[in-house]
């Protein structure tokens, strides 16, 4: 019987493991990484192990020592959670070995499926449609576009699309390196690329006694370098064409989990066309990331039911009814303007006001938030830069949308660059609430449009003012003379008070004078300050039909000024008076994007290059990124290593462009 379970992860996977182990009864073990001592997982535990070290290699992925966290706390269970080792069989049987129960599928049904290539081989097999899998060296001018994947794991890691034969071998090669970075093999293969085809998958539950459940579809379509962003369920795709399509789906999910004898929680993913043609591309042996849409629409709690079947318990013998629409989004710390840019840093707050549930299921409408982040947690470099999972339940699709995006808009998320701008545009946007959701959605649509910012320029400039009134307000507060009198007073005529602030690529200067009628602001007739007080202001914004009332909420980090409001958030930073010389870098600089390691050098000083060259490569978050050159020119300084570890902001190379040269 199990009493005492340890989770072999992290954050977010950790803590949604120990919500339901809580509401069982059951004991917890954390562990954690040197950099994770502080994280929100840690303290909710009943016990914590440390894993000395940083980088996943160093802990998370050492099975020997998950074994022995277990053993020394006295944990009878191990919940492998997703990602790092869930669908590791040598760590699966490691726990075995050592009398420990294993939260998961027998080690034979995870090697069977550990490897893409042979679990592609077994389903076509078991009669299960697959995409018949290409030898990277023989591929044909006729056969592309193709994609090269990583043979284990997931998530995205090791995937390339490619169009060309000529830039095969590079991609084959920058494939076997993220995946031996992310899950410790560089085995890929390669199969024809859909470019517009539906990702739709299927949650299954087996038990040892035979019974195996179809518990309902989950569409994925909307990616991001082959990793998911938005997930659904049920599947726009499958609502459309019927039932007929779900429930071959559903007999190929089944049969590819008997062919394979399997127990507990898994994934088996597909890819369809329009039509509603589909083939076989996965199964994932572990839970998946995207299983609250399908715990919102069954009501099941899908870890309860992971640990009843490892506690051998005999699931009934037909799955609960679906009903209503449920949607997640990942919220992701990066910029997706800037080539999905990862980010790291301090996450001042993250703060979502409205929802109904963490870490369970929604029974009515509303909001649910599973994340690993806390007000004030740091955003570090060795892991997924995912900070939460937001997930909504409707009576329609509709509403389940219309409640994702107004969540996420409301919500408060301080200095860290995300993607939440991205997520409610799709969210609104027509063709996805059409259901026009293939994994060509930001081919088709425009990245650059759908990660432009909520809040306009024109809202953009009332926060500017907003929080220069805030900033008036805390001076009035905090002045140490003559502190009752209004700010700006003048016994006389007197220039304007000027605040500059930085938004983006913008300078917003926000000019006002303090008159006998009230607070004048340049560039703004007709605005009337109705109240200012350091956290909040609340202006009177002229429009057609006469003047609408609007509340700012601020908040200030040094020179960094958060506004939030319906308007949609800005963030903006405070321009100083005089510029620090030694805050100036040299023209043509190149400046590290975010922390990590340089692990190749692709030119040298001295070396002429050309605008959008590779210069180098840095390795962030386990993904590789390309630092290119920003103009022609001459490569003058490369100032880094291969193996060197940079921070945010480091002068990594500069390129002299030619009238430079000339003038040197």
């Amino acid at each position: 019987m199990i009493t005492h379970v340890l989770v072999a992860n992290r954050g977010e996977i950790a803590r949604r493991v120990f919500a339901t182990a809580r509401r069982m009864g059951l004991s917890t073990t954390a562990v954690f990484s040197d950099s994770d001592a502080s994280a929100p997982h840690v303290a909710e535990a009943d016990v914590a192990v440390r894993l000395p070290g940083d980088t996943p290699g160093e802990t998370y992925l050492r099975a020997e020592r998950l074994v022995q966290a277990a053993r020394s706390t006295g944990a009878d269970t191990v919940h492998p959670g997703y990602g790092f080792l869930s669908e590791n069989a040598a760590f699966a049987q490691a726990v075995s070995d050592a009398g420990l129960r294993w939260v998961g599928p027998p080690v034979q049904a995870i090697e069977s499926m550990g490897s893409k290539v042979e679990a592609k081989e077994l389903m076509a097999d078991a009669g299960v449609p697959v995409l018949a899998e290409l030898d990277p060296e023989s591929v044909t001018e006729s056969e592309l576009p193709i994609l090269v994947k990583a043979s284990a794991g997931g998530g995205g890691r090791g995937m390339r699309v490619v169009r060309t034969l000529a830039e095969l071998p590079e991609q084959l090669d920058a494939a076997r390196r993220e995946a031996e970075s992310a899950f410790g093999d560089p085995t890929v293969f390669c199969e024809r690329y859909l470019e517009a085809g539906r990702h739709i998958e299927v949650q299954v539950l087996a038990d040892a006694h035979g019974t195996v459940w179809a518990l309902g579809e989950r569409e994925c379509s909307i990616q991001r370098r082959h990793q998911k962003v938005v997930e659904e369920a049920p599947s726009p795709l499958v609502e459309r064409i019927g039932p007929r399509l779900r429930e071959r789906l559903f007999e190929s999910a089944r049969l590819a989990a008997s062919a394979i004898g399997y127990e507990g929680a898994g994934t088996v993913e597909f890819l369809a066309d329009e039509q509603g043609e589909f083939f076989f591309l996965e199964m994932n042996t572990r839970l998946q990331v995207e299983h609250p849409v399908t715990e919102n629409t069954t009501g099941v709690d899908l870890v309860r039911l992971q640990l009843q079947i490892a506690d051998g318990h005999e699931l009934p013998a037909e799955p609960p009814t679906s009903r209503g629409h449920s949607i997640e989004v990942r919220l992701y710390a990066e910029d997706p303007a800037h080539d999905w840019r990862p980010q790291s840093g301090t996450l001042q707050r993250i703060e979502f006001g409205d929802t109904a549930a963490e870490f369970s299921a929604l029974s009515s409408p509303g909001v649910r938030l599973d994340s690993g982040f806390a007000s004030g947690d740091a955003v570090g470099i060795h892991y997924d830069p995912m900070l939460a999972k937001v997930i909504s339940f409707g009576e329609s699709r509709e509403e389940a949308a219309r409640l994702l995006a107004a969540s996420l808009t409301r919500a408060e998320i301080h200095d860290l660059i995300t993607n939440r701008d991205l997520l409610v545009r799709i969210l609104r946007h027509p063709a996805f609430l059409a259901g026009d959701t293939d994994t060509a959605f930001f081919d088709r649509h425009g990245l650059a449009a759908l990660s432009r910012p909520l809040a306009s320029d024109d809202a953009a400039d009332l926060a500017a003012v907003a929080a220069a009134m805030s900033s008036a307000a805390e001076n009035r507060l905090t002045a140490r003379a003559n502190a009752g009198i209004p700010s700006g007073w003048r016994n006389l005529p007197s220039v304007p008070q000027t605040k500059t602030y930085t938004c983006g690529d913008r300078e917003i200067e926000v000019s006002y004078s303090a008159k006998r009628t009230g607070l004048e602001i340049a560039n703004h007739p007709g605005l009337a300050l109705v109240d200012a007080t350091p956290n909040r202001v609340v202006l009177d914004v002229p429009g057609e039909h006469g003047p609408v009332r609007r509340s700012f909420d601020i908040t200030r980090y040094d020179d960094r000024v958060h506004v939030d409001s319906p308007l949609g958030p800005v963030a903006l930073v405070r321009v100083p008076r005089f510029t620090d010389p030694a805050d100036l870098v040299t023209e043509g600089s190149l400046l590290a994007p975010m922390p990590g390691k340089v692990i190749r050098l692709a030119a040298a000083t001295g070396d002429r290059v050309t605008a959008g060259q590779p210069i180098l490569w840095l390795e962030a978050m386990k993904m590789e990124h390309t630092v290119a050159a920003p103009a022609d020119g001459l490569l003058s300084e490369l100032d880094v290593v291969a193996g060197q570890q940079v921070e945010v902001g480091t002068v990594l190379a500069v390129v002299d462009a030619p009238d430079t040269e000339e003038n040197a």
